[in-house]
C-alpha cells in the first residue's frame, strides 16, 4: 500500500494550511526494495541500527548493508538519550548525507534527532511497529535525567516492510497497540483544554487519530494471530498518529496524561530504572489515568467535586523527589511560566458539567483493560516490573510519612501508595495542561488529603 497523502494537504476546517514533510510511505511487503531508488540521488547513505534490529532487517537488506556505511551502536540498553545522541553521532561519519533508520522507537528518535542537527535528510525503515514516532517532527529524549520533547527531522520517506515488521516478537507489537490506545486519554486532555481555555483544537487531527485507534481496535485478535493485512492496519495506524503530531508540530493530538506516567517513570525519579517498553509504560499510565478520570466524573455527577486553589507549585513534593535526584531546578524550569497560576477558579467551576460531559466519551477502565488484554498488552504493574516490593522499596527510600508525601499517609497498600504519588508528581515532567493536572485543583468529598 502506498499511503495518499493528498488527502492531508491543502487549507483545513480548522482554518490553518497543515504542513506535511514526508514525501513517500510504502507500507507493504518488499517495500524496503523501493530504498535503492529513493538512496540514488545520494552519495554517502549512512544505516543506523544496532545489533538486533540489522539481524532483523538484513535478510531482506542485505545489498544496502553491504554498499552502505553501517553506523551499529553497541550495547544492550540503547535509549533515547544525550548519551546515545552523542554516541550515534560519533558513530555515524562525518559526510554522511543520508541516514537511514533501521529500529524502532529508540533508533527513529536518534535518527531523527541526529538529522535535524546535521540538516541532512532521513528515511524511516521501522523493524516493529511497536511506536507512532516513525513521521514525527519531535523526539522523545531523555536529555541530562529529563524528559524533553527535542526538534528534529520527519523522514523524507518510510519503507513499512510487512516482511520485516510483521515478524517482529510480539512484545513489541503489542507495545505500538498500547501507544495507539493511549490516544484515548491524550484526546480527552485536549479536548478539555480547548473547551476550558480556547487552546488550539483541529477537529480533522483528532478524528484522524481516532480513526487510527477505531481501524486498529477492529482487528486486535487478528494483529496477535499475525495476519499480514491486519499488520499492515496498525503500522498505517501507528503512521497516521504520527502524521497528526507532524500537521500540528507538536506531539498534543497524541501525547497526554498517559505519557507522562511513562516519562515519569523513563526517568527513574521515584523508582529504580525498569526494564520494559515504551508503549508498556503507557499502556499501564493508560489505566491508571482513566481510573482517575472516572473518580473525576463520579465526583462531578455527585455534586461532590470542589474547586480549591492549588495553582501554586507544590514545592515540598519536588523537592523531596525531583530534588533527591538533583533534578528540582530542572523540573522548575521546565514548567516555568506556571501554566495554573491564571487559571479562573469561578470558571473552572461553571465548566465542571462540561467536563463531565467529556469524561462521559471515554470508554471506561474496564472496557480499556478488556480491549488491552484482548491484545496481549502489559495490563498490570508487576508486567513492567513495579511489582509490591519495588513499590514498598521505592515509597520506603522517599518517605512516605514526610509532608511532601501526604496523599500516602495511612496507605498499607505501596503500590497504591506508588500510583497515587506517580499521579502526583507526573504533571511536572511536561508543561502540558492535562486534566490531571487540572485535577490538582478539584477535590471530592472523600478526598484524603
Amino acid at each position: 500500500m502506498k499511503v495518499d497523502l493528498s488527502r492531508f494537504l491543502g487549507k483545513c476546517s480548522c482554518g490553518k494550511e497543515h504542513a506535511i514533510t514526508v514525501d513517500e510511505i510504502i507500507i507493504a511487503s518488499g517495500a524496503v526494495r523501493e530504498l535503492s531508488r529513493v538512496a540514488a540521488a545520494f552519495q554517502r547513505p549512512a544505516i543506523l541500527c544496532d545489533q538486533n534490529t540489522e539481524a532483523a532487517a538484513s535478510p531482506y537488506m542485505a545489498q544496502y548493508f553491504e554498499a552502505y556505511e553501517v553506523a551499529r551502536l553497541q550495547g544492550d540498553a540503547i535509549h533515547a538519550d544525550d548519551h546515545f545522541a552523542v554516541a550515534a553521532d560519533n558513530t555515524i561519519s562525518k559526510d554522511a548525507d543520508l541516514l537511514i533508520a533501521v529500529g524502532a522507537g529508540t533508533i527513529h528518535d536518534l535518527a531523527r534527532y541526529t538529522a535535524y542537527q546535521r540538516r541532512i535528510p532521513f528515511v524511516s525503515v521501522p523493524t516493529a511497529a511497536s511506536v507512532d514516532g516513525f513521521v514525527s517532527t519531535v523526539a522523545a529524549m531523555t536529555w541530562h535525567g529529563m524528559k524533553k520533547t527535542l526538534p528534529a527531522a520527519a523522514p523524507i520517506c518510510v519503507l513499512a516492510d510487512t516482511d520485516i515488521f510483521g515478524h517482529a516478537p510480539y512484545r513489541l507489537t503489542a507495545s505500538g497497540i498500547s501507544d495507539l490506545m493511549g490516544k484515548y486519554t491524550a484526546l480527552l486532555d485536549w479536548r478539555v483544554c480547548h473547551v476550558l481555555f480556547g487552546e488550539y483544537f483541529c477537529q480533522a487531527i483528532h478524528d484522524l487519530e481516532m480513526e487510527a485507534v477505531q481501524e486498529v481496535e477492529q482487528v486486535l485478535s487478528r494483529i496477535r494471530e499475525g495476519d499480514p493485512e491486519c499488520m499492515e492496519k496498525l503500522m498505517y495506524a501507528l503512521i497516521l498518529s504520527g502524521l497528526a503530531m507532524q500537521m500540528i508540530g507538536n506531539s498534543r493530538p497524541a501525547s497526554g496524561a498517559e505519557h507522562h506516567v511513562s516519562h515519569l517513570w523513563e526517568m527513574s525519579i521515584i523508582n529504580a530504572p525498569i526494564d520494559a517498553l515504551h508503549g508498556e509504560k503507557v499502556s499501564i499510565g493508560l489505566l491508571l489515568v482513566s481510573e482517575h478520570y472516572e473518580k473525576i466524573r463520579q465526583a462531578i455527577e455527585d455534586g461532590t467535586c470542589q474547586i480549591i486553589d492549588r495553582r501554586a507549585y507544590e514545592t515540598d513534593l519536588l523537592q523531596q523527589t525531583f530534588g533527591a535526584k538533583g533534578k528540582y531546578e530542572d523540573v522548575l524550569q521546565e514548567n516555568d511560566p506556571n501554566l495554573m497560576a491564571d487559571i479562573d477558579l469561578a470558571s473552572l467551576e461553571a465548566k465542571l458539567p462540561r467536563i463531565a460531559w467529556e469524561l462521559q466519551q471515554l470508554p471506561s477502565s474496564a472496557n480499556l483493560r478488556k480491549k488491552l488484554a484482548e491484545a496481549g498488552c502489559v495490563t498490570a504493574m508487576e508486567e513492567i516490573g513495579l511489582t509490591e516490593a519495588e513499590c514498598a522499596a521505592a515509597m520506603g527510600e522517599i518517605g512516605v510519612s514526610e509532608p511532601g508525601c501526604a496523599t500516602t499517609i495511612g496507605e498499607a497498600n505501596m503500590v497504591t501508595a506508588f500510583q497515587s504519588l506517580t499521579l502526583r508528581l507526573c504533571p511536572y515532567v511536561r508543561r502540558r495542561l492535562t486534566l490531571l493536572r487540572l485535577s490538582k485543583l478539584m477535590k471530592s468529598g472523600n478526598e484524603k488529603h
